[in-house]
């Protein structure tokens, strides 16, 4: 298994549950941790979107997170996904949409684009997460703020 360190340029996806999208902080307890999510740590630029799964829209604000720390694993089970816990603060909201709808056309998995890593990591799968991306994807998001 490939252990991401993280660096200055590292940037990241929660998708997760969105009570407040006005708020100018989301606290997330115990998110899942997928394709290096576990690197998240203060001071990283993180995109949130909101999950359809969950009554939102995709893509809703960037952010910095101002707070993470891992969750402990529980002890004797055997197979556990890394949780960690973080806070974002908000920094601006999409002017555009971007959701699964957009990113479902994308699913040759070895294109190299970043909408097809976009949908592979946050969509693949139906469940909420802190994913780490590159930086080609990092880049495709400014340009939805």
């Amino acid at each position: 298994m490939t252990h991401i360190v993280p660096d200055a340029r590292m940037a990241f996806v929660a998708k997760v549950q969105v009570p407040d999208p006005a708020a100018p902080l989301f606290d997330l307890t115990a998110a899942k941790t997928m394709y290096g999510g576990k690197a998240v740590s203060i001071g990283s630029s993180i995109f949130v979107f909101a999950s359809e799964n969950d009554g939102g829209q995709g893509l809703l604000a960037r952010g910095v997170v101002t707070h993470a720390a891992p969750v402990q694993a529980i002890a004797g089970l055997a197979r556990q996904t890394p949780r960690a816990s973080v806070t974002i603060r908000r920094i601006a909201l999409a002017r555009r949409p971007l959701g699964r709808s957009d990113l479902k056309a994308f699913r040759d998995w070895n294109d190299g684009r970043p909408e097809t890593e976009l949908n592979f990591k946050l969509y693949r799968q139906a469940t909420n997460k802190i994913v780490a991306i590159s930086e080609a994807a990092a880049r495709l998001l400014m340009t939805y703020f």
